[in-house]
C-alpha cells in the first residue's frame, strides 16, 4: 500500500474522468529503453575520450567498449537499476524517490563492478572506469528529468491518466480531490467517490458519489476505476479496510491509503517486523534529526558565501534601484522563528512602502482576514521595483546571510512570523524541528497561491520524510519557479 498524504483546499467542481491510457503499462518499457540509449551512449563517450586524450595512459584495445564487454556492462547497469525499483510505477513520475533509487543503484554498481574489475584482472584502464560513471549518472539523471517532464505534460493533456476512485467521508473525499485536480501531472483521473451510507448526489466539491463505503469493490468495478484511494472515514475498523483491500487485490484493482484512513504518518523510516504473528510497525529515528547535522549545515554554510559572491553585483544593482526609487531604506528587516522557536532578525530587500506595517490594520479590515499569512494578490502598500523583486524572489536574496549566519537554512520550512507560531497547534510545532529555508517545497508547489492549511502540511511532510538529494531536487525546481515567477505577488 502506498501512503499520500492529504491537503486541505478549496476544490473545482467539475470532476476529471479522462480513460486511463493503454499505453501507461508501457512506461516503465520505454525508459529501460532510454536507460539502455544512455549508458550505452557514455559508454562510448568515455571510451573515445580515454583512448582520444594523450593524458591517459590507455594500454588496452580491447575495454568496456569491446563489442562483448559493453552490452554487458550496459545490461548490468539497467539491472540493478531495476532491482533497486528505479522502474516501479509507484515511483515514477512524482518526488524525488525516482531520482534516489536511480542514484543509489549507481553507485552500487559503480562498486560491484569495480570489485568484479580488480577479482578479474581485466584489462581496463581507470580513466575510462571513471569517466563512465562521471558521465553516465549525470546523464541519466538529466533522461529521467526531460522523460518525467515529458509525462507530465501528457497527463495534464488528459493522456496516461490512471482512473481513481476516493473512498472515505465527504470531507475527506474533497480534500483529496483539491489535492490531486492541482497536481493533474500525477495522472489520477478522479471517476468518483464512495461515501459512508446515508451520502448521495455529490460532494460540496462536486465529486459524484457513485456508491458506498459498505461495497467499495462493486462501486470499483461499475465505474472501472483501477485504483481506489482509501481516505478518511473510509472503513470502521483496521480489520475492515485489510478485508477491503483484499477484495480489491483480488480483482487486479490498486490501492492507496491516505494518512487520514490510518491517522499514522507512515514513511521510509517505518519497517514492519513480526511479533507472534502480529506484524508490528517500528518507527525509526524521524528524518529531521538528520536534517540538523553536520552536512546540511555545511552544505548550506559553503552554498550560501557562492551564492553571495556570485550576486554581489545583482546587489548594487537591486540596491540602487531601491533607494532611487523613494530614497526610502534599502533592505527590511523582520522577527522570524527559527529552530526550535528561537527568533532572528529576517532580512529582505524592501518592496513596500516605508509605512508598510502602519497600513496592515487597516487591509486586514478590508479583506476579512482571520490569520495565518496574509498575502493580497494587488497590494497597494508594494512599490514599483517592488513588483518585480517579488515576482522573482530576489526580494528575498539578504537571506542568503541569515543562512551563513546559521538563522536558516538554503531548503526548508517557510520562516513564520511570532503571531503565526503562536495560533501552532501540536503538529504545526514540529515546523519549529529544523531551520526555516529560503525555498521550499511550499515555494515550489504554488508559493502565494497556496492555502495556509496547504503550506503547513507541505512543511510538515519536508520534516518528516528530509533527504539531502530532496533538497538538491527543491533547490532545482525552484530555479524555474523563479524564472517562471508563478504563484508570486
Amino acid at each position: 500500500m502506498t501512503v499520500v498524504i492529504g491537503h486541505s483546499a478549496a476544490t473545482r467542481t467539475r470532476v476529471l474522468t479522462a480513460p486511463s491510457s493503454r499505453s501507461l503499462k508501457f512506461v516503465p518499457f520505454m525508459l529501460v529503453l532510454l536507460d539502455v540509449a544512455v549508458v550505452a551512449a557514455v559508454s562510448g563517450l568515455a571510451s573515445f575520450f580515454d583512448n582520444g586524450m594523450p593524458m591517459f595512459d590507455a594500454q588496452a584495445a580491447d575495454d568496456l567498449g569491446s563489442r562483448t564487454t559493453g552490452p554487458l556492462v550496459t545490461l548490468g547497469w539497467v539491472v540493478v537499476i531495476a532491482l533497486g525499483g528505479g522502474y516501479r510505477k509507484q515511483v515514477l513520475g512524482g518526488g524525488s524517490d525516482e531520482y534516489k533509487r536511480v542514484l543509489n543503484a549507481t553507485l552500487a554498481y559503480t562498486g560491484l563492478l569495480a570489485l568484479i574489475l580488480f577479482v578479474t584482472q581485466a584489462d581496463v584502464s581507470r580513466a575510462f572506469f571513471l569517466l563512465l560513471f562521471a558521465f553516465g549518472l549525470p546523464g541519466l539523471l538529466l533522461a529521467r528529468w526531460g522523460a518525467r517532464n515529458l509525462l507530465h505534460r501528457a497527463r495534464i493533456a488528459g493522456h496516461l491518466g490512471l482512473p481513481v476512485l476516493i473512498a472515505g467521508s465527504p470531507e475527506h473525499v474533497d480534500d483529496i480531490h483539491g489535492v490531486l485536480d492541482r497536481t493533474r501531472w500525477l495522472g489520477y483521473r478522479v471517476v468518483g467517490a464512495v461515501t459512508p451510507p446515508g451520502e448521495a448526489g455529490h460532494t460540496v466539491g462536486g465529486v459524484p458519489v457513485i456508491g458506498t463505503t459498505d461495497d467499495v469493490t462493486t462501486a470499483a468495478l461499475q465505474s472501472n476505476a483501477q485504483l481506489i484511494l482509501f481516505a478518511g472515514g473510509s472503513s470502521h475498523s483496521a480489520q475492515d479496510l485489510q478485508e477491503k483491500v483484499w477484495q480489491l487485490e483480488e480483482r487486479g484493482i490498486g490501492v492507496v491509503v491516505a494518512q487520514s484512513a490510518t491517522g499514522i504518518i507512515m514513511s521510509d523510516r517505518a519497517s514492519f517486523r513480526p511479533v507472534g504473528g502480529l506484524p508490528l510497525m517500528h518507527l525509526g529515528a524521524p528524518a529531521w534529526a538528520q536534517a540538523t547535522r553536520v552536512g546540511k549545515r555545511t552544505f548550506d554554510f559553503l552554498g550560501a558565501l557562492a551564492l553571495l559572491a556570485a550576486f554581489s553585483p545583482l546587489f548594487l544593482f537591486i540596491a540602487l534601484r531601491i533607494k532611487l526609487h523613494d530614497g526610502g531604506p534599502v533592505f527590511f528587516q523582520q522577527s522570524r522563528v527559527g529552530r526550535q522557536g528561537v527568533p532572528f532578525r529576517c532580512a529582505k530587500f524592501r518592496t513596500m512602502v516605508p509605512n508598510a506595517e502602519d497600513l496592515l490594520a487597516a487591509l486586514h479590515a478590508q479583506t476579512n482576514y482571520d490569520g495565518g499569512l496574509f498575502k493580497m494578490a494587488d497590494d497597494p502598500r508594494i512599490t514599483k521595483p517592488g513588483r518585480w523583486l517579488r515576482r522573482f524572489s530576489l526580494d528575498e536574496l539578504p537571506q542568503l546571510w541569515n543562512v551563513v549566519r546559521g538563522d536558516m537554512s538554503l531548503v526548508g520550512p517557510r520562516p513564520p512570523l511570532p503571531h503565526e507560531v503562536a495560533r501552532y497547534d501540536v503538529a504545526a510545532r514540529r515546523r519549529l524541528h529544523v531551520r526555516p529555508g529560503m525555498t521550499g517545497l511550499w515555494q515550489v508547489s504554488g508559493r502565494s497561491d497556496l492555502s495556509w492549511e496547504h503550506a503547513i502540511r507541505l512543511d510538515l511532510y519536508y520534516v518528516d520524510h528530509w533527504s539531502m538529494l530532496q533538497d538538491l531536487h527543491i533547490l532545482w525546481r525552484t530555479l524555474g519557479v523563479v524564472i517562471l515567477g508563478r504563484g508570486a505577488y
